[in-house]
């Protein structure tokens, strides 16, 4: 048996351009998702797709969240037990309707939750948020460290 058809997918009719079932790297991460108990697997795969990048800045520790098709009001920031940083939201599926007809659904809808702890020196009491085009920017400013006083010592003799 070849590894081609595995690859590059096969051909359901071989004249037809659009019947070519492309191999999908990720398809092994959907039947584990689809494997799951029902109520599971919708909120599981928009859980594992809500991708968040941390940066730290001499000022301060920056979280970048994408979340296309949200609105700022179905996602919430909030900080419990002192520093955990809690990024949360919903995302709705789309209502359907008796006479659509569907041939492919790939959005992820259900909640999401992310924590991250942060460390010690940040400033939770003034963590700011935005949002612009789909991307969620936290901002959580560091505690300005206070540089120890270096005296300079003169040297007798």
């Amino acid at each position: 048996m070849s590894m081609i058809p595995y690859f590059f997918g096969r051909r359901n009719n071989v004249f037809d351009p659009f019947s070519l079932d492309v191999f999908d790297p990720f398809d092994a991460f959907r039947s584990i998702s689809e494997s799951l108990p029902s109520g599971l697997s919708g909120e599981t795969a928009a859980l594992a797709n809500t991708r968040i990048d941390w940066k730290e800045t001499p000022e301060a520790h920056v979280f970048k969240a994408d979340l296309p098709g949200l609105k700022k009001e179905e996602v919430k920031v909030e900080v419990e037990e002192g520093r955990v940083l809690q990024i949360s939201g919903e995302r709705s599926r789309e209502k359907e309707e008796k006479n659509d007809t569907w041939h492919r659904v790939e959005r992820s809808s259900g909640r999401f939750l992310r924590r991250f702890r942060l460390p010690e020196g940040a400033r939770v009491d003034q963590v700011k948020a935005a949002m612009e085009n789909g991307v969620l920017t936290v901002t959580v400013p560091k505690a300005e460290v206070k540089k120890p006083e270096v005296k300079a010592i003169d040297i007798s003799g």
